[in-house]
């Protein structure tokens, strides 16, 4: 796939620039072969996620002060939209890790919690997970039936999570419980070792298939008092707030790049594939799809950057933006991977080409972090709120 012209709204850095580049030859290398494999048999893709330590993935996502490279802010979104482009299982395994379980700990952790969890993560070393959704809690994060009990230097945690990513692989898990008798819910760092920390069975999913996800489950777990994120119990509704404002951009741009991978796949083939005497692609109804394809395409890496930007900088709005753009992202990827696999005709429906795969793959999009109905309750309600300022 070729390198992207050099963008004067979002410009990088030579070393920005080398860095996606590499990303892109090590999804080539090392994705594109295994994730019809990985697809089919739902292997966790740990030689994978090696190599991305080896070449300094992990540590693209972070700051220097925890061992990262301290890119540009835009960065780790980019990163993720890349590696999408090619897998979107394998994204979803590495963003989980390095944005899902890191940004609870940025957002609010102490100094000394940063120093002792983010290096691990921003290595690569250790792998991370977020535990926030329960069987009965997913939306309604307020009614969280996961309890945190404090008893003497220590909490104890029990209760039943929910659909968590890298469930079982993770080291390392941010979870959320509750600490309040009005709804007061807190964050606690819960090591992989934990007595009392165990796991459910791997689900069995339409698409993302080689990132695992599983119950978290917590019995009578007990967790030092100073893995309490920010040592004060009561805040963990602020942190998710702080985490999601980043992590639905990220989904966002995640959306787009499994949408940049299905486009770029039909270019390919209509440019292969002849019928009546020439290749496809000279038809105006399928130049016509294909212009619909990009032009979605673009709208949604404009608004999930900028949504990306708001949340680091903490934008006022920047809850908002995340919201529309994970909203409008997502929907755009299951609609241009529809029709990617409408332009490859029978073969589109078939695993012999990625469209199929991507295609499964993005449906999870409009679900996780939010689903798409609930955050166009989150935009009304800015709507309203903002209503007066409209003459």
């Amino acid at each position: 796939m070729t390198a992207r012209m050099p963008d004067p709204l979002f410009p990088l850095t030579e070393e920005e620039e080398a860095l996606l580049a590499l990303t892109h030859q090590v999804c080539r290398r090392e994705i594109v072969p295994a994730r019809a494999e990985l697809d089919e048999t739902g292997r966790f893709p740990t030689a994978i996620l090696a190599k991305f330590r080896e070449v300094g993935l992990f540590a693209g996502m972070f700051e220097t002060e925890y061992g990262g490279l301290g890119l540009s802010p835009l960065m780790p979104f980019r990163i993720v939209e890349t590696i999408a482009q090619y897998c979107l299982g394998v994204a979803t395994t590495f963003g989980a890790s390095t944005t899902l379980a890191a940004l609870p700990i940025k957002c609010g952790g102490t100094d000394a919690q940063k120093q002792k969890y983010l290096p691990a993560l921003a290595s690569g070393e250790k792998l991370g997970a977020l535990a926030v959704t329960e069987p009965d809690a997913g939306s309604d994060v307020l009614n969280l039936s996961t309890t945190a009990v404090k008893s003497g230097d220590s909490y104890i945690l029990n209760g039943v999570k929910q659909w968590i990513t890298n469930a079982g692989q993770a080291d390392i898990y941010c979870i959320f419980a509750g600490t309040g008798s009005k709804g007061g819910i807190s964050c606690f760092i819960v090591e992989k070792e934990t007595p009392g920390l165990s796991f459910g069975q791997l689900e069995n999913k339409l698409g993302i298939r080689c990132s695992h996800t599983r119950q978290v489950v917590l019995q009578d777990v007990v967790v030092p008092a100073e893995n309490l994120i920010g040592l004060k119990p009561n805040r963990g509704l602020l942190h998710l707030l702080q985490t999601l404002a980043r992590s639905r951009a990220s989904v966002a741009a995640l959306s787009v790049g499994v949408a940049a991978g299905a486009y770029q796949e039909a270019v390919k083939y209509t440019r292969q594939r002849e019928q009546f005497g020439q290749k496809i692609i000279r038809f105006q109804a399928v130049q016509h799809l294909l212009a619909d394809m990009l032009v979605k395409i673009e709208t949604a890496r404009a608004l999930a950057y900028r949504a990306a930007l708001y949340a680091v900088q903490q934008y006022p709005a920047a809850n908002t933006f995340s919201a529309m753009a994970k909203q409008y992202a997502s929907e755009i990827a299951m609609q241009v991977t529809t029709d990617a696999v409408q332009l490859h005709g029978g073969y589109g429906y078939s695993k012999e080409y990625p469209v199929e795969k991507m295609f499964r793959d993005a449906k999870i999009l409009a679900i996780y972090e939010g689903t798409n109905q609930m955050l166009k309750n989150q935009i009304g309600d800015h709507i309203v709120r903002t209503a007066a300022q409209i003459e």
